[in-house]
C-alpha cells in the first residue's frame, strides 16, 4: 500500500516531535554533570553539522522536485500542443485523412484518461493500448497519396508531429518510475529526528519551549511533506488537456 504524501508528513511530524519530547524527558532524568557546559557545547557543534548536511539535502531535495515538476508540465503541453498541431495538418490534407484524424480523436481521449484519470492511483503514462493506437494513426498517414508539392508537405509534417507525439509518449514513460527512494527520506527523517532530541535535551521545561518545538516540527515536516506533493505531481503531470483546448473536429 502507498501512502499518501500527506500522512507521511504527518507520521514524519510524530516522529520529529517524539524526538523532541524524548530529548526532553530524558533530560529530567540524566545526573547534572551530563548536562554540562562541556556536552552541551559537544552536542551543539555536533548537531550543528547533522543541521547543516540536513538543511542541503532538504533544500537540494525542494529544487530537484521543482526542476522535474517544471519539466514534466512541460512534457505534457508539448505532447498537447502536437496532438493539436497534427490534427491541424491532417484536416489541411483534406477528407482523405479523415480515418487518421478519428484515430487521433481517439488516442487523445485515451492519453488525457491515461495523464489524468479520478484517482491519482490509476495513473498510466506508458499505456501500451494507447501507443497502438498511435501507431494506427501513422499507418493511416503512410497510406496516404500526395498528389501535388502542397498535400505532401502537409503530410511531412503530420508525421513529423505524430513522431513527436511517440517521443514524448516514451519519454513521459520512463520519468514516471523516477522519484525520491524511500530510504533517503528515512535517512533525513533520521538525522532530523536527532536534531529535534539534541533541541529537546537542552530546552527549558515550560510552555514556550513545548510550542516552539512543536511549530518547528511541523515546519519541517511540511516542508518533506511539500517534496513528496510534487514528486507525485511529477508522475502523472501538471497541465490538462480537455476539448475545450482542441480546434474544430478534435
Amino acid at each position: 500500500m502507498t501512502l499518501s504524501p500527506l500522512i507521511i508528513g504527518l507520521i514524519i511530524f510524530a516522529v520529529l516531535a517524539g524526538g523532541a519530547f524524548v530529548g526532553w524527558e530524558t533530560r529530567q532524568r540524566l545526573p547534572a554533570h551530563h548536562l554540562n557546559d562541556e556536552t552541551k557545547s559537544l552536542v551543539s557543534v555536533s548537531m550543528a553539522v547533522v543541521g547543516t548536511i540536513s538543511a542541503l539535502v532538504l533544500g537540494l531535495l525542494i529544487s530537484n522536485a521543482n526542476t522535474s515538476f517544471i519539466a514534466r508540465n512541460g512534457e505534457v503541453t508539448m505532447l498537447s500542443a502536437d496532438i493539436l498541431r497534427l490534427d491541424q495538418m491532417l484536416r489541411l490534407y483534406g477528407p482523405e485523412a479523415n480515418p487518421a484524424r478519428g484515430k487521433l480523436l481517439q488516442f487523445a481521449e485515451r492519453k488525457t484518461n491515461d495523464l489524468f484519470p479520478k484517482s491519482l492511483e490509476e495513473v498510466d503514462v506508458n499505456n501500451e493500448s494507447t501507443y497502438e493506437v498511435l501507431k494506427q494513426v501513422e499507418y493511416l498517414m503512410l497510406e496516404l497519396q500526395p498528389h501535388d508539392p502542397r498535400h505532401q508537405w502537409f503530410l511531412q509534417q503530420a508525421l513529423l508531429h505524430a513522431a513527436k507525439i511517440g517521443n514524448t509518449h516514451w519519454l513521459l514513460g520512463q520519468e514516471a518510475g523516477q522519484g525520491t527512494p524511500k530510504a533517503f527520506v528515512a535517512l533525513v527523517v533520521f538525522w532530523l529526528s536527532l536534531l529535534f532530541a539534541s533541541f529537546g535535551l537542552f530546552a527549558p521545561r515550560n510552555l514556550i519551549s513545548g510550542l516552539t518545538l512543536v511549530l518547528c516540527a511541523i515546519a519541517v515536516a511540511g516542508a518533506v511533506e511539500m517534496i513528496l506533493e510534487i514528486r507525485a505531481a511529477v508522475r502523472w503531470g501538471a497541465a490538462h488537456f480537455t476539448a475545450a483546448d482542441a480546434p474544430d473536429g478534435l
